[in-house]
């Protein structure tokens, strides 16, 4: 790849062509909800130019890039205002889990249309009674013949409502309990005995659903690893969730942060002093949050740094939260006011999403279990299912 100046003035330029021309309603479209189409036609405009998936190996459609041009490009879209990613899920997640897990044959089937942006997926985790204990799932995946009969519910699942794949921890073990005999399957959402019904959320939107499995199938070919191998491969993929796809999310989070301090300028807030120290708290917040990002990617296998990692979640999450209650601080009235059908956006709507920062993903309770379990060697919390 050129150098990271001439990697840099490349997609600067592209993204201002495309986003000045035939994408330039996209243009700050945050959401991932509106103009369906136009979002898919965006994700394959960027697999063509081999802009998707940038840090997948180039034999699966991507560019090899190094951390480094990950950030860059990281920078430049989020500078460009560029819409947020529909196809984020595959990319981050379920790409990655299956270069890293999945058999060849999987990968040929599954990550050219990752890449090209043909293929959008959600992810099948949550359930009623499983949302952070991902553990207790209950959704239950019985061999019969070369497939997996499926039958079950998952809730909160973004993308649900317009994604082609979804994928799914099942319990496929009689009788099992806790992680064991938990397997991870590939499964196509359009299909019958697939039931999607979206949820609609305080924003107005309807980003989440729930997930009906009533004799689902899945290929027994489009199962990753063996049957009872799901918690490992589920725990693979969290980590990829705390990977440089961070670097994007704290962009976004830099252009919220731009946005807010603009509202305090226009509105005068910025002259009173007590909001003008919780703005300067907030900014450094999100510099630290920014520098410990870099550490943790720059000496990737450093278990010290491993460890530190764990914090990440914990603390962006809050740091969200916080900037979401000064965002209204700094809007004043003028943040109590929606659009049509109840919508909002710019940073009403930040402050109505950064509500659900400390719960999915890992709620705060169970990020400071993984944090004295894993981090610190403390003793585990008693579970009556192991």
């Amino acid at each position: 790849m050129a150098s990271l100046k001439e990697f840099r003035e490349e997609t600067r330029t592209w993204l201002e062509e495309r986003l000045s021309g035939a994408f330039k309603d996209l243009r700050g479209l945050n959401n991932h909800v509106d103009a369906i189409d136009e979002r898919r036609a965006w994700e394959q405009e960027l697999g063509r130019a081999r802009l998707s998936c940038i840090g997948w190996p180039s034999e699966h459609g991507g560019r090899d890039a190094s951390i480094a041009e990950q950030v860059v490009f990281a920078e430049e879209y989020a500078r460009a205002h560029a819409p947020s990613r529909i196809g984020h899920i595959g990319i981050e997640l379920a790409g990655p889990t299956i270069i890293a897990y999945g058999n060849d044959e999987q990968k040929a089937r599954h990550l050219p249309g990752i890449a090209n942006g043909n293929a959008i997926w959600c992810q099948g985790y949550s359930e009623p009674n499983a949302g952070s204990d991902l553990a207790n799932v209950r959704t239950r995946a019985r061999k019969d013949g070369d497939k997996w009969i499926v039958d079950g519910q998952k809730i909160w699942t973004s993308m649900g409502s317009i994604a082609d794949w979804i994928f799914v921890v099942a319990r496929s073990e009689e009788g099992s309990k806790g992680p064991k005999g938990l397997s991870f399957l590939l499964m196509p959402m359009d299909q019958p005995g697939v039931t999607v019904r979206p949820i609609r959320q305080m924003t107005g939107e309807s980003e989440f659903a729930e997930v009906f499995f009533d004799g689902a199938v899945a290929a027994d070919a489009d199962m990753i690893g063996r049957p009872g191998d799901g918690w490992a491969v589920a725990m693979g993929l969290l980590g990829f969730e705390r990977g440089v796809s961070t670097l994007v999310q704290q962009m976004h989070f830099q252009t919220e942060m731009d946005q807010l301090i603009a509202a305090a300028k226009a509105n005068g807030k910025a002259g009173d002093p007590v909001l003008r120290q919780r703005i300067a708290d907030a900014w450094i917040g999100l510099s630290i949050m920014r520098f410990n990002a870099l550490r943790m990617l720059s000496d990737e296998g450093s278990q010290q740094l491993e460890d530190a990692a764990l914090t990440s979640k914990l603390y962006w999450s809050r740091w969200h939260r916080d900037l979401g209650d000064l965002a209204m601080d700094v809007l004043g009235i003028a943040g109590e006011v929606g659009g049509d059908d109840y919508r909002y956006d710019g940073l009403v709507h930040a402050h109505l999403m950064s509500r659900s920062d400390t719960i999915y993903a890992g709620s705060s309770q169970i990020q400071r279990n993984i944090i004295a379990e894993r981090g610190l060697g403390l003793p585990r919390e008693p579970r009556g299912d192991l």
